[in-house]
């Protein structure tokens, strides 16, 4: 995997493909092509996982599958981190030490075992640094 990786939350990359979503939306998208442009961009099977189901259930104008499914074509060309069994008994870990939720454990540790520095999210406490990684929600204008 390359250096200087950051990993982004589900929530940021649905906002990059939802155009209701205003000032998210922009923000996201900015986001987005600077990490595809310098290739530092990591995911996991887990958020990829959660994009295909949030864009073709959950935002205002849902995606068509095949749309959805080309979608997530184009992220696997990213790092992806594969959770494995290690990987759900360190998040079961956080989410007891942290107090955050096993979702966010999960993504956590994700962020952690790909390397990335920063971790992109909405969900997580902003400017924590857990496991070694950095947490940062792009849609604080102090972040």
């Amino acid at each position: 995997m390359n250096e200087n990786k950051t990993f982004v939350d589900t929530n940021v990359i649905v906002y990059s493909y939802d155009s209701t979503a205003g000032e998210k939306h922009s923000k996201a998208k900015k986001i987005m092509t600077d990490l595809w442009r310098s290739g530092g961009g990591l995911v996991s099977t887990q958020v990829l996982q959660e994009l295909y189901v949030t864009l073709t259930r959950k935002i205002p104008r849902p995606l068509k599958s095949a749309e959805a499914g080309e979608i997530i074509e184009d992220m696997l060309t990213w790092d992806i981190v594969v959770n494995d069994g290690e990987s759900i008994l360190q998040a079961i870990s956080l989410e007891t030490r942290e107090k955050v939720s096993f979702w966010d454990a999960l993504v956590v540790v994700a962020a952690m075992r790909g390397g990335a520095e920063t971790l992109l999210s909405e969900d997580l406490p902003a400017g924590r640094t857990l496991e070694g990684v950095r947490v940062l929600n792009p849609f604080l204008s102090s972040e």
